[in-house]
Protein backbone atom coordinates (compact mmCIF):
# COMPACT_ATOMS: atom_id res chain seq x y z
CA UNK A 1 0.00 0.00 0.00
CA UNK A 2 0.96 3.48 -0.69
CA UNK A 3 1.28 6.23 1.78
CA UNK A 4 0.05 9.72 1.12
CA UNK A 5 2.35 12.32 1.49
CA UNK A 6 2.07 14.36 5.26
CA UNK A 7 4.94 16.32 4.43
CA UNK A 8 7.28 17.30 6.49
CA UNK A 9 8.81 20.50 8.55
CA UNK A 10 10.28 20.19 11.95
CA UNK A 11 11.74 23.55 12.77
CA UNK A 12 9.03 24.93 11.60
CA UNK A 13 10.49 26.24 8.35
CA UNK A 14 6.82 28.00 6.60
CA UNK A 15 6.94 30.37 8.92
CA UNK A 16 9.93 31.98 7.53
CA UNK A 17 8.31 31.28 3.94
CA UNK A 18 7.03 33.99 1.99
CA UNK A 19 2.86 33.65 0.64
CA UNK A 20 4.69 32.87 -2.73
CA UNK A 21 6.74 31.04 -1.89
CA UNK A 22 4.24 28.34 0.15
CA UNK A 23 2.10 29.01 -2.71
CA UNK A 24 4.90 27.76 -5.30
CA UNK A 25 5.39 24.83 -3.25
CA UNK A 26 1.72 23.99 -3.10
CA UNK A 27 1.00 24.46 -6.73
CA UNK A 28 4.70 21.99 -7.45
CA UNK A 29 3.37 19.64 -4.76
CA UNK A 30 -0.27 19.34 -6.32
CA UNK A 31 1.18 18.61 -9.74
CA UNK A 32 2.90 15.82 -8.26
CA UNK A 33 0.07 14.38 -6.09
CA UNK A 34 -2.54 15.07 -8.84
CA UNK A 35 -0.01 13.57 -12.19
CA UNK A 36 3.08 11.92 -11.47
CA UNK A 37 2.54 9.95 -8.67
CA UNK A 38 -0.50 7.81 -10.02
CA UNK A 39 2.02 6.94 -12.86
CA UNK A 40 5.59 7.03 -11.55
CA UNK A 41 5.80 3.16 -10.91
CA UNK A 42 4.55 2.16 -14.11
CA UNK A 43 6.86 5.12 -16.09
CA UNK A 44 10.07 3.72 -14.09
CA UNK A 45 9.15 -0.17 -14.67
CA UNK A 46 8.50 0.15 -18.54
CA UNK A 47 11.56 3.01 -18.83
CA UNK A 48 8.99 5.37 -19.78
CA UNK A 49 9.65 9.25 -19.54
CA UNK A 50 6.22 11.07 -18.77
CA UNK A 51 6.12 13.50 -21.75
CA UNK A 52 2.76 14.07 -21.70
CA UNK A 53 3.22 15.95 -18.45
CA UNK A 54 5.76 18.79 -20.29
CA UNK A 55 3.27 20.79 -22.04
CA UNK A 56 1.67 21.06 -18.21
CA UNK A 57 4.69 22.05 -16.45
CA UNK A 58 4.71 24.71 -18.85
CA UNK A 59 1.97 26.21 -18.30
CA UNK A 60 2.61 25.89 -14.68
CA UNK A 61 5.86 28.02 -15.20
CA UNK A 62 8.41 24.99 -14.22
CA UNK A 63 11.05 25.63 -16.88
CA UNK A 64 13.47 28.51 -16.66
CA UNK A 65 11.28 29.65 -13.65
CA UNK A 66 14.01 32.11 -11.82
CA UNK A 67 14.67 33.64 -15.52
CA UNK A 68 13.40 36.73 -16.23
CA UNK A 69 11.37 37.33 -19.45
CA UNK A 70 10.36 35.12 -22.34
CA UNK A 71 7.84 33.77 -21.30
CA UNK A 72 9.55 32.65 -17.64
CA UNK A 73 8.37 32.73 -14.23
CA UNK A 74 11.00 35.13 -12.72
CA UNK A 75 10.81 32.92 -9.74
CA UNK A 76 13.12 33.71 -7.34
CA UNK A 77 15.60 31.37 -6.65
CA UNK A 78 13.98 29.85 -3.01
CA UNK A 79 10.99 29.58 -5.19
CA UNK A 80 11.93 27.50 -7.99
CA UNK A 81 14.47 25.29 -5.57
CA UNK A 82 10.91 24.16 -3.11
CA UNK A 83 9.46 23.25 -7.40
CA UNK A 84 12.91 21.04 -7.58
CA UNK A 85 12.33 19.37 -4.12
CA UNK A 86 9.09 18.38 -5.17
CA UNK A 87 9.49 17.74 -8.38
CA UNK A 88 12.33 14.98 -7.08
CA UNK A 89 9.63 13.75 -4.45
CA UNK A 90 7.89 12.27 -6.88
CA UNK A 91 10.72 10.72 -8.98
CA UNK A 92 14.37 12.08 -9.69
CA UNK A 93 13.81 11.65 -13.22
CA UNK A 94 11.17 14.18 -13.58
CA UNK A 95 13.43 17.13 -11.67
CA UNK A 96 16.06 16.13 -13.40
CA UNK A 97 14.48 16.81 -17.16
CA UNK A 98 13.33 20.32 -15.86
CA UNK A 99 16.37 20.97 -14.38
CA UNK A 100 18.39 20.17 -18.02
CA UNK A 101 15.54 22.19 -19.38
CA UNK A 102 15.93 25.35 -17.02
CA UNK A 103 19.95 25.09 -15.62
CA UNK A 104 21.28 23.86 -19.08
CA UNK A 105 19.53 24.60 -21.90
CA UNK A 106 17.66 28.12 -20.70
CA UNK A 107 20.10 29.66 -18.61
CA UNK A 108 23.13 29.48 -21.23
CA UNK A 109 21.33 31.22 -23.95
CA UNK A 110 19.69 33.66 -21.39
CA UNK A 111 23.62 34.15 -20.00
CA UNK A 112 25.30 34.17 -22.96
CA UNK A 113 22.98 34.21 -26.20
CA UNK A 114 22.36 36.93 -28.82
CA UNK A 115 18.94 38.53 -27.82
CA UNK A 116 18.29 36.75 -31.53
CA UNK A 117 18.75 33.30 -30.01
CA UNK A 118 17.06 34.13 -27.03
CA UNK A 119 13.75 34.83 -29.15
CA UNK A 120 14.23 32.25 -30.95
CA UNK A 121 14.02 29.65 -28.17
CA UNK A 122 13.42 30.84 -25.07
CA UNK A 123 9.53 31.15 -24.98
CA UNK A 124 9.03 27.63 -26.55
CA UNK A 125 11.24 25.78 -24.27
CA UNK A 126 9.28 28.02 -21.51
CA UNK A 127 6.21 26.53 -21.99
CA UNK A 128 7.53 22.94 -23.18
CA UNK A 129 7.17 23.28 -26.50
CA UNK A 130 10.23 22.82 -27.35
CA UNK A 131 12.66 20.58 -25.38
CA UNK A 132 16.77 20.73 -25.00
CA UNK A 133 19.49 19.05 -23.79
CA UNK A 134 22.84 19.70 -22.95
CA UNK A 135 26.54 18.25 -24.15
CA UNK A 136 29.36 18.29 -21.94
CA UNK A 137 29.90 14.86 -20.91
CA UNK A 138 32.31 12.47 -23.20
CA UNK A 139 32.66 8.59 -23.08
CA UNK A 140 36.22 9.11 -21.78
CA UNK A 141 35.58 13.02 -19.78
CA UNK A 142 32.77 13.16 -17.63
CA UNK A 143 35.03 14.71 -14.03
CA UNK A 144 37.65 16.08 -16.36
CA UNK A 145 35.42 17.97 -18.83
CA UNK A 146 38.33 20.30 -19.71
CA UNK A 147 39.45 16.89 -21.37
CA UNK A 148 36.60 16.67 -24.11
CA UNK A 149 37.97 15.64 -27.71
CA UNK A 150 34.83 17.26 -29.50
CA UNK A 151 35.90 19.70 -31.47
CA UNK A 152 34.10 23.01 -34.00
CA UNK A 153 36.17 24.34 -36.67
CA UNK A 154 35.41 27.81 -38.33
CA UNK A 155 35.16 27.83 -42.08
CA UNK A 156 33.44 30.93 -43.60
CA UNK A 157 30.13 31.48 -41.56
CA UNK A 158 29.58 28.26 -40.34
CA UNK A 159 31.28 26.12 -37.52
CA UNK A 160 31.38 22.19 -38.34
CA UNK A 161 31.58 19.95 -35.20
CA UNK A 162 32.72 16.54 -34.44
CA UNK A 163 32.55 14.66 -31.81
CA UNK A 164 30.29 12.30 -29.08
CA UNK A 165 28.90 13.07 -25.90
CA UNK A 166 27.55 10.90 -23.40
CA UNK A 167 25.13 10.64 -20.62
CA UNK A 168 23.22 13.21 -21.85
CA UNK A 169 19.79 13.71 -20.28
CA UNK A 170 16.90 13.91 -22.85
CA UNK A 171 19.37 13.72 -26.32
CA UNK A 172 16.92 11.77 -27.86
CA UNK A 173 13.90 14.11 -27.71
CA UNK A 174 15.70 17.23 -27.79
CA UNK A 175 14.93 19.91 -30.59
CA UNK A 176 18.04 22.05 -29.27
CA UNK A 177 20.99 20.59 -27.86
CA UNK A 178 23.64 22.66 -26.14
CA UNK A 179 26.95 21.27 -27.64
CA UNK A 180 30.44 22.02 -25.81
CA UNK A 181 33.26 22.06 -27.95
CA UNK A 182 36.88 23.55 -28.41
CA UNK A 183 37.46 25.67 -31.57
CA UNK A 184 40.70 24.89 -33.76
CA UNK A 185 40.25 27.99 -35.04
CA UNK A 186 40.59 29.53 -31.07
CA UNK A 187 43.81 27.86 -29.76
CA UNK A 188 41.37 24.93 -28.38
CA UNK A 189 39.24 27.40 -26.32
CA UNK A 190 35.59 25.68 -24.92
CA UNK A 191 32.96 27.44 -26.30
CA UNK A 192 29.11 26.30 -26.15
CA UNK A 193 27.04 26.33 -29.78
CA UNK A 194 23.32 25.66 -30.36
CA UNK A 195 23.15 22.56 -32.59
CA UNK A 196 19.61 21.45 -34.51
CA UNK A 197 18.77 17.88 -33.34
CA UNK A 198 17.96 17.77 -37.28
CA UNK A 199 20.53 18.92 -38.54
CA UNK A 200 22.46 16.35 -40.57
CA UNK A 201 25.40 14.11 -39.25
CA UNK A 202 23.89 14.91 -35.75
CA UNK A 203 23.07 11.59 -33.92
CA UNK A 204 20.81 10.73 -30.65
CA UNK A 205 20.95 7.16 -29.45
CA UNK A 206 19.03 6.20 -26.56
CA UNK A 207 21.07 4.17 -23.28
CA UNK A 208 19.07 1.27 -22.33
CA UNK A 209 19.61 -1.41 -19.83
CA UNK A 210 19.60 1.52 -17.11
CA UNK A 211 18.74 0.38 -12.89
CA UNK A 212 18.14 4.12 -11.92
CA UNK A 213 16.94 7.50 -13.62
CA UNK A 214 14.42 4.68 -15.86
CA UNK A 215 11.47 7.53 -15.97
CA UNK A 216 14.23 9.87 -18.06
CA UNK A 217 15.45 10.01 -21.43
CA UNK A 218 19.53 9.34 -21.30
CA UNK A 219 21.30 9.39 -24.49
CA UNK A 220 24.72 9.41 -26.25
CA UNK A 221 24.90 12.03 -28.75
CA UNK A 222 27.31 11.80 -32.04
CA UNK A 223 28.07 14.85 -34.78
CA UNK A 224 30.07 13.91 -37.50
CA UNK A 225 30.56 17.21 -39.71
CA UNK A 226 27.69 18.78 -38.54
CA UNK A 227 27.64 22.10 -40.08
CA UNK A 228 25.52 25.13 -37.98
CA UNK A 229 25.44 28.79 -39.34
CA UNK A 230 27.83 31.16 -37.07
CA UNK A 231 24.79 32.63 -35.79
CA UNK A 232 24.44 29.36 -33.24
CA UNK A 233 27.28 30.04 -31.12
CA UNK A 234 26.68 30.97 -27.85
CA UNK A 235 28.92 34.26 -28.45
CA UNK A 236 29.08 34.81 -24.37
CA UNK A 237 30.81 31.71 -24.14
CA UNK A 238 34.62 31.55 -23.69
CA UNK A 239 36.43 29.00 -21.73
CA UNK A 240 35.46 26.28 -19.51
CA UNK A 241 34.04 28.49 -17.00
CA UNK A 242 30.84 28.86 -18.71
CA UNK A 243 29.47 25.30 -18.99
CA UNK A 244 30.64 25.07 -15.15
CA UNK A 245 28.42 28.34 -14.58
CA UNK A 246 25.61 26.46 -15.99
CA UNK A 247 26.28 23.38 -13.77
CA UNK A 248 26.35 25.44 -10.60
CA UNK A 249 22.66 26.30 -11.59
CA UNK A 250 21.64 22.87 -11.83
CA UNK A 251 23.32 21.80 -8.77
CA UNK A 252 21.56 24.46 -6.68
CA UNK A 253 18.49 23.06 -7.94
CA UNK A 254 19.46 19.30 -7.44
CA UNK A 255 20.38 20.22 -3.73
CA UNK A 256 17.04 20.76 -3.38
CA UNK A 257 15.30 18.32 -5.16
CA UNK A 258 17.30 15.57 -2.91
CA UNK A 259 15.65 17.25 0.39
CA UNK A 260 12.23 16.16 -1.61
CA UNK A 261 13.39 12.53 -2.24
CA UNK A 262 14.40 11.86 1.44
CA UNK A 263 10.87 13.24 2.51
CA UNK A 264 9.48 10.58 0.57
CA UNK A 265 11.30 8.29 1.91
CA UNK A 266 11.03 9.67 5.36
CA UNK A 267 7.51 9.80 5.49
CA UNK A 268 6.95 6.61 3.81
CA UNK A 269 8.78 4.70 6.60
CA UNK A 270 7.27 6.49 9.61
CA UNK A 271 3.72 5.75 8.21
CA UNK A 272 5.15 2.30 8.02
CA UNK A 273 6.58 2.23 11.17
CA UNK A 274 3.39 3.18 12.68
CA UNK A 275 1.03 0.48 11.41
CA UNK A 276 3.14 -2.17 10.73
CA UNK A 277 3.12 -4.51 14.07
CA UNK A 278 5.37 -7.55 15.59
CA UNK A 279 6.39 -8.53 18.58
CA UNK A 280 2.81 -8.27 20.91
CA UNK A 281 0.70 -6.92 18.30
CA UNK A 282 2.64 -3.41 18.82
CA UNK A 283 3.71 -1.16 15.77
CA UNK A 284 7.48 -1.29 15.05
CA UNK A 285 7.65 2.91 15.50
CA UNK A 286 7.58 1.72 19.47
CA UNK A 287 10.79 -0.23 19.36
CA UNK A 288 13.97 1.79 20.20
CA UNK A 289 16.26 0.67 16.78
CA UNK A 290 13.34 2.35 14.73
CA UNK A 291 13.32 5.29 16.42
CA UNK A 292 16.60 6.16 16.31
CA UNK A 293 16.79 5.56 12.32
CA UNK A 294 13.59 8.01 11.92
CA UNK A 295 15.33 11.02 14.26
CA UNK A 296 18.40 10.30 12.21
CA UNK A 297 16.14 11.16 8.66
CA UNK A 298 14.16 13.90 10.51
CA UNK A 299 17.27 15.15 12.12
CA UNK A 300 19.61 15.10 8.57
CA UNK A 301 16.48 16.80 6.25
CA UNK A 302 15.88 19.24 8.62
CA UNK A 303 20.15 20.53 8.40
CA UNK A 304 19.72 20.19 4.45
CA UNK A 305 16.69 22.27 4.86
CA UNK A 306 18.43 25.10 6.61
CA UNK A 307 21.52 24.26 4.08
CA UNK A 308 19.43 24.40 0.81
CA UNK A 309 17.51 27.41 1.77
CA UNK A 310 20.60 29.22 2.95
CA UNK A 311 22.59 29.22 0.08
CA UNK A 312 18.98 30.02 -2.05
CA UNK A 313 18.70 33.23 0.41
CA UNK A 314 22.38 33.68 -1.09
CA UNK A 315 21.71 32.93 -4.30
CA UNK A 316 18.72 35.72 -4.05
CA UNK A 317 21.46 38.35 -3.06
CA UNK A 318 23.40 37.43 -5.28
CA UNK A 319 26.29 36.99 -2.88
CA UNK A 320 26.50 32.85 -3.44
CA UNK A 321 29.84 30.95 -4.48
CA UNK A 322 30.35 28.15 -5.80
CA UNK A 323 31.54 26.60 -2.94
CA UNK A 324 28.44 27.21 -1.29
CA UNK A 325 26.42 25.25 -4.03
CA UNK A 326 29.14 22.46 -3.62
CA UNK A 327 28.26 21.43 -0.34
CA UNK A 328 24.90 21.60 -0.43
CA UNK A 329 24.65 19.24 -3.62
CA UNK A 330 27.09 17.06 -1.91
CA UNK A 331 25.74 17.09 1.61
CA UNK A 332 21.82 16.67 0.41
CA UNK A 333 22.38 13.67 -2.26
CA UNK A 334 24.61 11.49 0.63
CA UNK A 335 21.75 12.41 3.12
CA UNK A 336 19.11 11.68 0.81
CA UNK A 337 20.60 8.02 -0.53
CA UNK A 338 21.39 7.41 3.13
CA UNK A 339 17.58 8.07 4.57
CA UNK A 340 16.78 5.64 1.19
CA UNK A 341 18.24 3.10 2.40
CA UNK A 342 17.35 3.58 6.16
CA UNK A 343 13.60 3.62 5.08
CA UNK A 344 14.14 0.17 3.22
CA UNK A 345 15.52 -1.16 6.22
CA UNK A 346 12.82 0.18 7.90
CA UNK A 347 10.32 -1.62 5.70
CA UNK A 348 12.00 -4.72 5.11
CA UNK A 349 11.24 -7.07 2.37
CA UNK A 350 8.34 -4.90 1.34
CA UNK A 351 11.20 -1.66 0.73
CA UNK A 352 12.05 -3.61 -2.47
CA UNK A 353 8.50 -3.49 -3.84
CA UNK A 354 7.09 -0.94 -6.24
CA UNK A 355 4.45 -0.45 -3.73
CA UNK A 356 6.24 1.62 -2.29
CA UNK A 357 8.99 4.20 -3.39
CA UNK A 358 11.80 3.56 -1.13
CA UNK A 359 13.81 1.14 -3.89
CA UNK A 360 13.10 3.41 -6.57
CA UNK A 361 14.20 6.39 -5.28
CA UNK A 362 17.35 4.76 -3.70
CA UNK A 363 18.31 3.35 -7.51
CA UNK A 364 17.64 6.89 -8.46
CA UNK A 365 19.96 8.56 -5.92
CA UNK A 366 23.02 6.75 -6.82
CA UNK A 367 22.98 8.44 -10.16
CA UNK A 368 22.24 11.61 -8.58
CA UNK A 369 25.05 11.04 -6.12
CA UNK A 370 27.76 10.67 -8.97
CA UNK A 371 25.96 13.41 -12.15
CA UNK A 372 26.74 17.18 -12.04
CA UNK A 373 30.07 16.37 -9.96
CA UNK A 374 30.85 13.31 -7.85
CA UNK A 375 30.80 13.37 -4.35
CA UNK A 376 34.52 13.05 -4.14
CA UNK A 377 35.22 15.55 -6.59
CA UNK A 378 32.78 18.10 -4.63
CA UNK A 379 35.02 17.01 -1.66
CA UNK A 380 37.75 18.29 -3.46
CA UNK A 381 36.08 21.36 -4.48
CA UNK A 382 35.55 22.68 -1.00
CA UNK A 383 39.09 21.04 0.18
CA UNK A 384 40.17 24.07 -2.33
CA UNK A 385 37.98 26.78 -1.32
CA UNK A 386 39.44 25.50 2.62
CA UNK A 387 43.11 25.17 1.82
CA UNK A 388 43.78 26.96 -1.43
CA UNK A 389 45.56 24.05 -2.99
CA UNK A 390 44.00 22.60 -5.51
CA UNK A 391 43.99 18.10 -5.27
CA UNK A 392 42.84 17.56 -8.72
Amino acid sequence: MAFKFQGFDFLNLDATFTEDEILVRRTARDFVEDNLIPIIEECFRTARFPRELVPMMGELGFFGANLEGYGCAGMSNVEYGLVMQELERGDSGLRSFASVQSALVMYPIYTFGSEEQKQRWLPGLAAGKKIGCFGLTEPGFGSNPGGMTTTARKAGDEYILNGEKMWITSGNVADIAVVWAKVENEDNRVRGFLVETDRPGFRADEVHGKWSLRASVTSGLSLQDVHIPAANLLAGTGGLKSPLMCLNQARYGISWGAIGAAMACYDTALQYAQTRKQFHNQPIASHQLIQEKLVWMASEISKAQLLSLQVGRLKDAGTVGHQHISMAKRNNVWMALECARMARDILGANGITEDYPIMRHMMNLESVKTYEGTHDIHALVLGQHLTGIAAY
